[in-house]
């Protein structure tokens, strides 16, 4: 009961701005109540109006019915007040939290989004969200409403006759005591259920991104029975919570109907005795409805309510995660000369596996860095501590003498270029993806860094040319060709230093030799690294870096290492002996 109440007091807390209008909703609720509990009273008084023999008061009567009529008009228009304010919540609440949820994944560590995935992620922020916020307002709205009704209920009842009154209560709660049994039942069942349901998500955005890949490894059938597999315990996990869930409004309608029954009966023995008019067994059995109504109505809602709070835990799991640690009161990073020194930097993503050792480096500015070895060997990893998407364990890395973890993040990022071998694009012009470092550039400036990155000549071949709309990921371009425009990009902020991760590889011969031109004066004056495979793109380079399991084993010009015939030498002569071999 604690981890609910924490969980309901953290939702409250992150929608708080919107909060004004669910409590206008629950004070019309609390009108809306209050009219169905007159609708028995009066209906009863309009009933005993018409008993009898030359008994019916024709003048009451038709006032009562005015009165009833007026009273069921209100209580209409405060039950439509109150479903349309708590809708009008829940879509701000839903936005709140999805914002808040977006705006958490822009400052949780590179590590936390790494670490998780991504379709996981996705799913928290589309199907949770609106599964929590569906769920508790549904579940606020039944527990608010059935405790307005019940505390009222019990106030007329017992005003009109304590006898039924007592049956009432004292048969109707057994309903709560098993709706309590059930959820806890079903409390890990739903829990469960969401995480499944997370999953199934990440596997289909793994499997629809990466469906070329699938196909041209004939991996269908394989990737049908791994959802079969994620799709069964989804519904087994799904089918048991709701098997659960199920069995607590016909048990409780059940014992609902035995109250309605006593109360008839008792009604009647007691009409029989003169102790108690036909119109009040009338309102007692509605009371006997009404006040039952609430458990029904819970019992109903405990399927939602369960979900709800298991993907309320999911997405608070997010919300709670520490952001990257502040840095709004470091100074900026002014003026750098592009030197960079690295000092006995030591660097793992996980504690017990060893990456980064002692690592120390003296970057002149200007100069070519080119880092090479094997896959795993620390190249992308370096890149990440010079950027600071992550951290080092020890040491330091300085730009001129500026330690960088004493820097905003961002002024440092801005020094830098940043061209990857997985190109990314966005739903927009060709314009706006060009300009995306830049949005106030000029067309004059978008031309220009197309024509220096060898984009322009394919872009004025597009139907719209720079206004051609490409579509999300970049689907309707070929993989070349997003390249082209990443690079145009830095070609456009003109940025200090560059980073160059196999930023040529999916370009073709012709083309990278255009390109590697455009580098070269883009480069000019500009301290660059450049992580390649293809060997033979960085013969030119200052400096070549060798590392091998996180650590530089060797180091020097392409001359300097080919001399020495080790580790480079190797490496080289075996990527020609190989594309001999092909040839």
């Amino acid at each position: 009961m604690k981890g609910y109440l924490k969980i309901l007091k953290k939702c409250f807390k992150h929608t708080k701005s919107c909060s004004f209008w669910l409590w206008l909703a629950l004070l019309f609720i609390i009108l809306s109540t209050i009219g169905e509990l007159l609708v028995p009273v009066i209906s009863g008084n309009c009933i005993d109006f018409i008993i009898g023999v030359d008994q019916v008061d024709f003048q009451s009567l038709i006032k009562y019915s005015l009165i009833l009529l007026a009273v069921v008009g209100l209580t209409s228009l405060f039950t439509w007040l109150f479903n349309y304010l708590t809708s009008l919540y829940m879509y701000k609440s839903l936005e709140i939290i999805r914002k808040k949820f977006f705006d958490k994944i822009q400052t949780v560590p590179i590590r936390y989004v790494d670490s998780n995935t991504h379709g996981d992620l996705l799913s928290r922020v589309v199907n949770d969200t609106e599964v929590m916020t569906d769920g508790f307002l549904q579940g606020i709205s039944t527990i608010f409403n059935g405790v307005i009704t019940i505390l009222g209920t019990l106030i007329f009842m017992i005003s009109l006759n304590t006898t039924i009154a007592l049956i009432i209560i004292l048969l109707t709660p057994i309903s709560l005591l098993i709706s309590y049994y059930i959820a806890k039942k079903s409390e890990k069942m739903f829990r469960a259920h969401a995480k499944t349901r997370g999953d199934m998500t990440g596997y289909l955005e793994e499997l629809i991104g990466g469906q070329r890949i699938v196909k041209a490894f004939n991996h269908e059938e394989n990737s049908i029975q791994n959802f079969e597999d994620i799709n069964i315990k989804n519904y087994k996990v799904g089918e048991k919570a709701d098997y659960y869930a199920s069995t607590s409004g016909p048990i409780t309608r059940f014992i609902n109907s035995m109250v309605y029954i006593a109360v008839g009966v008792t009604g009647a023995i007691l009409a029989i005795s003169n102790k108690i008019s036909v119109g009040r067994i009338s309102t007692f059995l509605s009371y006997a409805n009404s006040f039952g109504k609430p458990f029904n109505e819970l019992s109903n809602e405990v399927a939602e309510i369960q979900a709800a709070f298991a993907s309320a835990e999911r997405i608070f799991a997010v919300l709670d995660a520490k952001d990257e640690p502040s840095d709004l009161e470091l100074p900026e990073l002014g003026y750098v000369d592009g030197s960079v020194k690295v000092e006995h930097a030591y660097f793992s993503y996980v504690p017990k596996q060893k990456l980064l050792q002692d690592l120390n480096l003296d970057i002149k500015p200007g100069q070519k860095i080119a880092l090479v070895g094997p896959t795993g060997c620390g190249k992308t990893t370096f890149i990440n501590l010079l950027m600071r998407f992550y951290d080092l364990t020890d040491g330091a890395i300085y730009l001129g003498d500026t330690d960088i973890s004493k820097v905003k993040r961002s002024s440092l990022r801005s020094k830098y270029g940043m061209v990857l071998q997985e190109s990314w694009m966005f739903n927009a012009t060709v314009k706006e993806n060009i300009a995306y470092g830049k949005p106030n550039a000029t067309m004059d400036e978008i031309v220009t860094a197309a024509k220096l990155s060898g984009a322009h000549e394919f872009i004025e071949k597009l139907p719209k040319g720079y206004d051609t709309l490409i579509n999300e990921g970049g689907s309707n371009i070929s993989q070349g060709q997003k390249q082209l425009i990443c690079i145009a990009r830095i070609m456009l902020i003109k940025p200090p230093m560059l980073i160059l991760d196999e930023a040529t590889s999916n370009i073709d011969t012709r083309t990278e030799i255009k390109i590697q031109q455009a580098f070269d004066i883009m480069m000019e004056d500009r301290t660059s690294f450049i992580v390649a495979h293809r060997l033979s793109t960085i013969k030119n380079a200052d400096l070549i870096l060798v590392m091998n399991k996180g650590n530089i084993i060797e180091k020097g010009t392409h001359n300097e290492l080919m001399a020495k015939g080790g580790f480079y030498a190797n490496l080289y002569n075996s990527q020609f002996a190989n594309t001999t071999d092909n040839n």
